[in-house]
């Protein structure tokens, strides 16, 4: 079964391994840092509007679950 980052609990660390979606989705989370191989973490779940917040590579990333679902990780 594969793992996605919505998946993960806060406190969580993941390797990326795939990034899905549209193909301008895609190339704008690259541009951002999330390159598979990269580690991750699931900093906190933010209950209003249904929001992640991630960390990789020393910045801090808001995502939508919905866009979270997206990206294969596998447990670090």
């Amino acid at each position: 079964m594969s793992t996605t980052l919505a998946d993960l609990r806060p406190g969580a660390t993941a390797v990326l391994r795939r990034v899905g979606g549209e193909r301008a989705w895609r190339r704008r989370l690259m541009e951002l840092g999330f390159v598979p191989g990269t580690e991750l973490l699931l900093v906190r779940r933010v209950g209003v509007g249904d929001v992640l917040e991630v960390e990789l590579r020393h910045s801090r990333i808001s995502l939508r679950i919905s866009e979270a679902r997206e990206l294969a990780v596998e447990a670090a």
